[in-house]
């Protein structure tokens, strides 16, 4: 059993280790195994009431690779050096909104709440998004709000992917109409219940970057 102190200082080191890679080694690639953990401690990842809002899709095809690479400016960099390469998307308001056939099968066939249980949890979500974030006032806000979920499961996996010595890079370089014009005629947003997120590159560093530098502890620390 690893003792407290040595825990924290490993989960340190693959903070200061991760970084946003810019190149990528072409010739090395991500043990299946090991990729699969990376996924799965996404899939772990907390999200508001548990709604799970998202989807990864790993992107093999070298045809969509090359798609993608050239839709996307943030990507033209990453493919095809990446090892791994994995497209996040959210829910839409189809799948999120309070009443959907979505929530209604997460809950009672996923979560297992009994229907008295379900019925009164998605009246507390209904009043969460009608009153407290205000978020079916157009369609837009309540999958901002999904994407948000979407990013913690992101950061679970670009750190997990760190406490392995895997590099990852996240990316938000792209025209978000024209990747879901793409996607959606590769047939992956499933009729308009998805939509993209956020993207990221997995794979190893060509060379080592600069030190890592942040704002100081007190400045963004503070206790009131």
């Amino acid at each position: 059993m690893v003792n407290g102190d040595a825990k924290k200082e490993e989960i340190l080191q693959a903070f200061h280790f991760r970084h946003a890679t810019k190149e990528f080694d072409p010739s090395r690639k991500i043990p299946e195994e090991d990729f699969d953990f990376i996924l799965e401690t996404g899939r772990l990842s907390p999200s508001s009431f548990g709604f799970e809002p998202w989807r990864f899709l790993v992107i093999e095809s070298k045809e969509l690779r090359e798609k993608i690479r050239n839709t996307a400016w943030g990507a033209y960099g990453k493919l095809p050096e990446a090892s791994h390469f994995v497209v996040i998307l959210a829910r839409t308001i189809k799948d999120t909104k309070y009443d959907t056939d979505y929530l209604k099968d997460h809950f009672s066939k996923v979560k297992e709440l009994p229907n008295d249980m379900m019925e009164k949890y998605l009246e507390r979500i209904e009043e969460f998004q009608k009153e407290d974030f205000r978020l079916l006032e157009g369609n837009r806000p309540l999958f901002d709000w999904a994407s948000k979920q979407t990013y913690i499961a992101l950061a679970n996996m670009m750190t997990a992917a760190a406490q392995i010595g895997v590099d990852s890079c996240p990316i938000e370089g792209f025209n978000s109409d024209s990747m879901n014009q793409l996607l959606e005629e590769e047939g992956l947003l499933e009729d308009g219940h998805f939509k993209i997120s956020v993207m990221v590159a997995f794979g190893y560093r060509v060379k080592e970057p600069r030190e890592k530098t942040r704002r100081p502890f007190e400045d963004v620390v503070k206790r009131v």
